[in-house]
């Protein structure tokens, strides 16, 4: 069967994707068709595709907006693998043609953009979203129209989905073993600093319950909109409060606005440690390593990361994309979801929605920062946990990691402090 789609590089365009430099960034979003980069498939023209020779799959991010600094290039890592894929013969026989969308940092913009991707243009998955938020807009969507999502960031747990697979961290594969390194190592005194949105609040929710259980005291918590760029209030409280450790989650350019007045404050690391779950590096590179330095992350993966898998991985981003450019935690889940479907759409035989979700269970892929598989329980992905330090150059130096794969437990089953939470969502 023909059917008409926007196909995002034109006529085989994709296939330049890996091969020419693009040189752009987080703050210079690679749309157009210059240097081999990927346009935006709303301005792409209406092509014929072949459906017995072609997939449509849909890509969701927010290319403009505060969160455009972060979900630009995990897009890229998608297309990336997209190429990869189609350059080994595709899946079932078949090219993958990506249909990119949108998501201009707006809930109610990604709900829309979604319901388009599956009822207009017929996509058989959808890779996309960065926040709790736009995850939460696309669920109802792809839950009624059967459809499949696969989510690159990691979040607050307490969902499970069966339309979804969370290819990004549960609470317990980053927030959980991050407090416990900072209770360990860096002090019992927490100031909660957080976006206003379901993620931080969540996150901070299971966090204080943590802290209580292990006699540790709150200072204070503090939320500002996404978007927010005035934190001088903020950092008089910091100041007042002196906590030991600030645990940040605030999401997308208000994480530039807090680490620079911070620094202008003249307040470091040497005065106060924060560990952040929303910057990595592609962050760093819009805050600047210089006000960063010396503070930490809690993630999965690290563009320093020390496998083969993951060598080889970053050469093909940069010459894709640029030398200047970097990888991180969500672009290398981007990356590997990407594969992780492919891999189960073989298994099934189909793209059928239900038949991929059965064959998916245990589906394994050496990823660059080492081995994930998917957990047939719920749809998420073992991974192993790391804490990173920020150095002047921008990278990460691992100070801990879990030694391996940790299953994910997004209702934080495992967890007797964590009951009541789980048990007051539920309802």
């Amino acid at each position: 069967m023909l059917r008409k789609k926007k196909w995002l590089a034109g006529v085989l365009g994709l296939t330049m994707l890996a091969l020419t430099a693009c040189g752009g960034g987080a703050d210079e979003p690679t749309t157009g068709t210059e240097g081999g980069a990927a346009p935006d498939a709303g301005e792409g023209e209406e092509v014929e595709i072949d459906e017995s020779e072609q997939i449509a799959v849909g890509i969701l991010h927010s290319l403009s907006g505060t969160m455009a600094m972060s979900e630009t290039s995990v897009r890229d890592a998608e297309l990336l693998a997209i190429e990869e894929i189609n350059e080994a013969g595709g899946v079932l026989g078949k090219e993958l043609v990506p249909i990119i969308e949108d998501g201009a940092s707006e809930p109610n913009i990604f709900s829309e953009r979604a319901t388009k991707l599956q009822q207009q243009d017929g996509v058989d998955v959808i890779f996309g979203g960065w926040t709790s938020a736009s995850r939460k807009a696309m669920l109802p969507v792809v839950e009624d129209n059967n459809g499949l999502l696969f989510y690159p960031v990691q979040y607050e747990g307490m969902e499970a989905s069966p339309n979804i697979f969370y290819a990004g961290a549960a609470p317990n594969q980053q927030i959980v073993p991050a407090v416990d390194w900072l209770l360990e190592n860096e002090g019992t005194e927490f100031f909660l600093l957080g976006s206003d949105y379901v993620f931080p609040r969540l996150a901070n929710q299971i966090i204080k319950a943590q802290l209580e259980e292990n006699g540790a005291t709150l200072v204070d918590e503090q939320y500002t909109p996404l978007g927010h760029t005035d934190y001088n209030t903020i950092i008089s409280r910091i100041r007042e409060s002196k906590p030991q450790v600030i645990f940040n989650t605030l999401n997308g350019d208000s994480n530039v606005a807090f680490f620079k007045q911070l620094s202008d404050a003249g307040i470091t690391a040497d005065d106060v440690t924060i560990l952040s779950v929303s910057v990595a590096e592609e962050e760093i590179r819009g805050i600047g390593a210089d006000v960063l330095e010396g503070h930490y992350a809690s993630w999965n993966y690290y563009q320093t990361t020390d496998t083969p898998e993951n060598e080889t991985f970053v050469a093909k981003y940069k010459e894709a994309y640029g030398e200047d450019r970097v990888t991180g935690d969500p672009i290398e889940a981007g990356y590997f979801m990407v594969h992780l479907w492919a891999q189960a759409v073989e298994a099934a035989g189909t793209t059928d929605v239900d038949a991929v979700r059965e064959a998916a269970a245990g589906i394994e892929f050496n990823a660059p920062g080492g081995p994930v598989a998917i957990d047939g329980d719920n749809q998420h992905v073992y991974k192993t946990v790391r804490i990173g330090q920020i150095g002047a150059d921008g990278q990460f130096t691992e100070v801990w990691n879990s030694g391996e794969p940790v299953k994910p437990d997004p209702y934080l089953e495992g967890y007797d402090w964590a009951s009541e939470i789980s048990s007051t969502l539920a309802q």
